[in-house]
């Protein structure tokens, strides 16, 4: 594990501090998983565009052909 020193406005650093204590884990924790949750959604991000981009309407619409044209069930309806 590696070491990081961050400086922080000292009102971030508070309400970190203050969320991390009703969340009951360490300061070092919260801001481990904030980082994690931060580069989940931007590598998420590039994936679904990276995935777009190799996508194509004409293969879309064929799969969508397959589907059969039916009513859903009630308790899958919206409405």
């Amino acid at each position: 594990m590696s070491v990081l020193s961050v400086r922080l406005p000292e009102s971030l650093h508070k309400m970190a501090r203050n969320v991390a204590e009703e969340d009951k884990v360490s300061l070092n924790q919260f801001i481990a998983t904030a980082v994690a949750e931060k580069v989940a959604a931007l590598t998420t991000e590039k994936y679904l565009a990276s995935r777009a981009q190799r996508g194509s309407r004409n293969a879309f619409d064929l799969a969508l052909s397959k589907v059969p044209a039916v009513l859903p069930e009630e308790f899958d309806s919206l409405g």
